[in-house]
């Protein structure tokens, strides 16, 4: 069956593209950002109920949103924020997370990622 593709509106896919660097960049580095302050008995986002949740939901939707803005115009800078395939018009919200965890390098975060938040976790729980 052939689809016929709808075009996306700028507008939709920069909301796609901040979410999705929000969400699969952001989310886990503030998360294990938490998790460090935690360790180090930090009360500043920590002792409040909901504070840290708050602290991992708007600072990863900001940094989707200055890389998003911020990443075109200077790569080097935010090579690692910024990742051109989610604001790829052409490509679907599966296409797009397809084609980004199909690369070498995201694999590679993916498996450090998941090293760190472990490594954190269990030293979090022994020490707290």
């Amino acid at each position: 069956m052939n689809a016929i593709a709808i075009p996306k509106s700028g507008r939709t896919n920069r909301l796609e593209g901040i979410a999705l660097s929000a969400a699969l960049q952001g989310v886990p580095t503030f998360a294990a950002a938490v998790l460090l302050m935690k360790l180090f008995g930090s009360e500043a986002i920590i002792g409040d109920p909901g504070g840290a949740a708050f602290f991992v939901v708007t600072t990863s939707i900001l940094s989707g949103a200055v890389s998003a803005w911020l990443g075109p115009k200077y790569p080097k800078l935010f090579h690692a924020s910024y990742e051109p395939l989610f604001f790829d018009a052409a490509l679907s919200l599966k296409q797009k997370v397809t084609a980004w965890s199909a690369q070498t390098r995201t694999q590679q975060q993916l498996v450090m990622i998941m090293v760190m938040l472990s490594v954190l976790g269990v030293a979090v729980v022994s020490v707290g």
